[in-house]
């Protein structure tokens, strides 16, 4: 069976939740290995004030006995504590939406009378139930040496230089920065860069850089579109709020090279086939060919500014500035997480494609008969090919 999920809930609804269906019987899974990822989503520097108000914790409600998983749907419930403040609140009718935000294209689609239910299940509240989900998932990955991690390397016009950083010393760095950005000298100026967007009441988006290590080659396929892992995972980074564009390596400078300077060369140690450069970013043919697998991904600034945009009052029918809502200065920093929880939940489902069993353990008996890079394990006999032989 497939891994998936579902959330439900609103911003300041009770809680939000979610159910993730297909994880193996018997992985250990004590609350913590969630929590910890749920305390990484609130930090950053630029998040907005309900940062403070909110201590996400899980509850596990399913899928769990004696602390390892059964098989069955997992379900997460993270109660929000802001919720107590608005509930039986009255609050004005929301009538004039946010250019760039979900308020007037939701009201188009769903014919909601008021934005604000648009404005509740679109937040960026929801993505703590998806960080619940990809702990798990990495966690799952985990089991089997593969690790996930990211790291900012612009914020607005301010860009670092990661290049020379080894990928495990930027994780490292990344953690230890409050706008998770591993070139100390760019982390200043971006943390000055937001401190200055906050005196001007707009906002700022960014780059984000999300790694995979460790993963074996074979995850993924080439035989159907949607089977791509380029697809699947571009397609969940882009389901991420303000993420507007993503990236496998640099493909964008790669587009500007010719082929000779984009390609990765495969050259023999042994028995082992290696590649000097990882310019594909871990992915040909949408499946993973062993190398690090490296995404990058676009966030746009934020549409809640607190100097009001232009708009439409849609009761009225005149024109209107908008009202601020809540929200982050610079959510690039905070992203981070997210998108590391979209990237695990893909992977984990590839991994379980590829190795299929019910349980844990036996994944695990099966992880090591993976085929790897390696002449040994192709076999080719160079004999000859025909094609289409008559029948």
């Amino acid at each position: 069976m497939p891994l998936r999920f579902l959330t439900a809930g609103e911003s300041h609804g009770p809680a939000v939740l979610a159910i993730l269906e297909g994880l193996p019987a018997g992985l250990p899974l004590p609350p913590g290995v969630i929590n910890a990822e749920l305390v990484r989503r609130q930090q950053g520097y630029g998040a907005g004030p309900r940062m403070k108000i909110e201590q996400d914790t899980v509850r596990i409600l399913g899928g769990v006995m004696q602390g390892q998983t059964t098989g069955a749907p997992l379900a997460l419930e993270i109660e929000n504590v802001d919720h107590s403040k608005w509930r039986g609140k009255a609050i004005p009718a929301m009538t004039a939406p946010r250019p760039g935000h979900a308020d007037l294209t939701a009201a188009v689609k769903y014919g909601y009378r008021d934005l604000r239910p648009a404005l509740e299940r679109a937040s960026a509240r929801e993505t703590a139930a998806r960080v619940a989900v990809g702990a798990v998932c990495r966690h799952l990955l985990g089991q089997f040496g593969i690790r996930l991690g990211g790291y900012v390397v612009a914020i607005g016009e301010i860009e670092a230089n990661v290049q020379a950083i080894a990928l495990d010393e930027r994780l490292q760095l990344a953690e230890a920065s409050d706008v998770r950005c591993p070139d100390e000298q760019a982390g200043a100026a971006m943390r000055q860069r937001i401190r200055q967007v906050m005196d001007e009441r707009d906002t700022l988006g960014g780059i984000l850089e999300i790694l995979a290590l460790g993963l074996p080659p074979g995850l993924g396929s080439h035989v159907q579109w949607d089977r791509k892992l380029e697809a699947r995972l571009g397609a969940a980074l882009l389901s991420v709020p303000a993420i507007k564009g993503v990236e496998f390596g640099p493909a964008f400078a790669n587009a500007h090279q010719p082929g000779t300077q984009v390609h990765d060369a495969i050259a023999l140690q042994g028995q082992a086939l290696t590649r000097p450069t990882n310019r594909a970013g871990g992915l040909e043919g949408g499946i993973t060919n062993g190398q690090p697998l490296v995404m990058r991904a676009a966030m746009k600034p934020i549409a809640t500014t607190l100097t009001p945009q232009q708009t439409v009052d849609l009761a009225s029918g005149e024109p209107a500035p908008t009202r601020y809502e809540r929200s982050d200065f610079c959510p690039v920093p905070r992203a981070v997480p997210i998108l590391e929880a979209m990237a695990a939940f893909v992977l984990a489902d590839a991994l379980l494609e590829k190795l299929g069993g019910d349980s844990l353990a036996e994944m695990q008996s099966r992880y090591p008969a993976l085929r790897q890079a390696r002449l040994e394990d192709l076999g080719m006999d160079g004999g000859e090919l025909t094609f289409w032989p008559e029948a």
